[in-house]
């Protein structure tokens, strides 16, 4: 395994072929929000689209795990890229012809598996074709790229939404799809020697990149062992930080489990329409790029510890005033509260709260037992989303879609405890140490 490229590169080489992304998150953009309206135009309710959630979550588990291996046993980045995003294509224009509740949940799963496969080469192939020195500024640039992508996509949501055929909008994302396969194809450049993938854990950037591609990484699949042997460290003062950390974590991805998995049938509850709908979406994101932006380029100014649970503290208070909302207020007011709210709580809090616990993460998981710990890591992050996602659908349509949200604002306040418990003095927690 390569440490540095600096040596062997000796001229930059061209990193254009990031743009072909653009396309391809264009048309993952709006597919979340597409797939859930979908479904309840099928006249499906909030239990279809918990279970529809939940099987996303589950399959996105082995997903990463396949992925990881496929990109570790092979030496060529470009095969698996363009066959992500031709495969997203083809699944996208399915859907044209899925007219059961039960075939939109099938293709969104297929979706979940097709989708993930890009995240890891992505990240490999500019650690790959760059000079070390220029890690920073290319990856800062693929994320920029993917985030627009997102906001264009949603923008293309609600143009589409309630003026034309809804179901015709897998057709631009399906073009769109192909088009960054094409793009791929003729741009990428397979590098002249390749890295292991524990490469990524060795730069910060990369690491923040990867994860927020895909909140899932699996350098081991990790065993009943591992995770005894970590959580037994909580009962030590010298080693429960990263307990607690953790803790906090999957605290954290149960609460927005239950709290993203009943928002958008909350809205066509209440009689907002589907262009509305994306308009939370994409209001939301971006100021959530914009928070990512601002708040990235200063990590190492913050306060880690300090920047998470103030996070966290948003998002919980903002899921409570939209739970209260929700009791009281239906229409254009509960809409008018979604969009405050959400926007602060998908948007600001997510972003300060995502970069922080990140770099936290990261700073924690010393040169040895990496593996073991990140598999712990996205085995808590992908169940308590799982999990979460489930009882969503039961707590909304048995009891109200208020009580929802107000229980996932209670989990949320439950991680930020978990965060305030952390160490003020340890350093880990308090920059950007990386």
């Amino acid at each position: 395994m390569a440490s540095s490229n600096d040596n062997v590169k000796s001229k930059d080489v061209k990193d254009d072929w990031i743009y072909s992304t653009l396309p391809i998150n264009i048309a993952i953009g709006p597919v979340s929000t597409f797939v859930q309206l979908y479904i309840l135009t099928l006249h499906g309710t909030v239990i279809d689209i918990a279970l529809a959630t939940t099987l996303f979550n589950a399959v996105t588990i082995p997903a990463s795990i396949i992925w990881g291996f496929a990109t570790d046993r092979s030496d060529r980045r470009k095969p698996i890229i363009v066959l992500s995003y031709a495969a997203v294509a083809g699944t996208l224009i399915l859907f044209l012809f899925a007219r059961t509740i039960y075939g939109v949940e099938v293709l969104y799963s297929i979706f979940s598996l097709v989708s993930s496969a890009a995240a890891t080469p992505l990240n490999m192939l500019i650690m790959e074709s760059q000079r070390k020195s220029r890690w920073a500024l290319v990856f800062a640039r693929l994320s920029m790229i993917s985030s627009v992508g997102v906001v264009v996509g949603l923008v293309l949501g609600v143009a589409w939404g309630d003026f034309l055929p809804f179901t015709l909008l897998v057709v631009p994302l399906t073009w769109l799809s192909v088009l960054s396969a094409a793009m791929a194809a003729v741009m990428i450049r397979e590098p002249g020697f390749v890295f292991e993938r524990e490469m990524i854990v060795m730069f910060s950037r990369s690491f923040f990149q990867r994860l927020l591609a895909l909140p899932l990484f699996f350098l081991k699949i990790p065993s009943l062992m591992d995770f005894r042997r970590f959580f037994k460290g909580g009962r030590s003062p010298l080693t429960r930080e990263p307990v607690l950390l953790y803790s906090s974590i999957a605290a954290f991805y149960f609460a927005s489990g239950i709290f993203n998995t009943s928002l958008v049938p909350s809205l066509y509850n209440a009689n907002v329409s589907k262009s509305e709908v994306f308009l939370v979406n994409l209001i939301a994101m971006i100021v959530q790029t914009i928070s990512f932006s601002y708040y990235g380029k200063r990590m190492n100014q913050q306060n880690l510890r300090q920047s998470a649970f103030g996070g966290l503290v948003l998002r919980s208070v903002s899921y409570l005033i939209i739970g209260a909302s929700a009791i009281f207020f239906t229409g254009l007011p509960f809409l008018a509260y979604t969009l405050v709210f959400y926007t602060l709580a998908g948007g600001l809090a997510y972003a300060v709260y995502y970069a922080a616990s990140n770099v936290m993460v990261f700073n924690t998981l010393g040169r040895s037992g990496q593996g073991s710990a990140l598999g712990i890591y996205s085995a808590l992050v992908g169940f308590a989303t799982m999990i979460g996602s489930f009882i969503s659908g039961f707590i909304s349509f048995y009891t109200g879609f208020y009580l929802t949200f107000l229980i996932s604002g209670l989990f949320m306040a439950i991680a930020a405890a978990f965060t305030y418990l952390l160490s003020p003095s340890n350093p880990y927690f308090d920059e950007d140490i990386a």
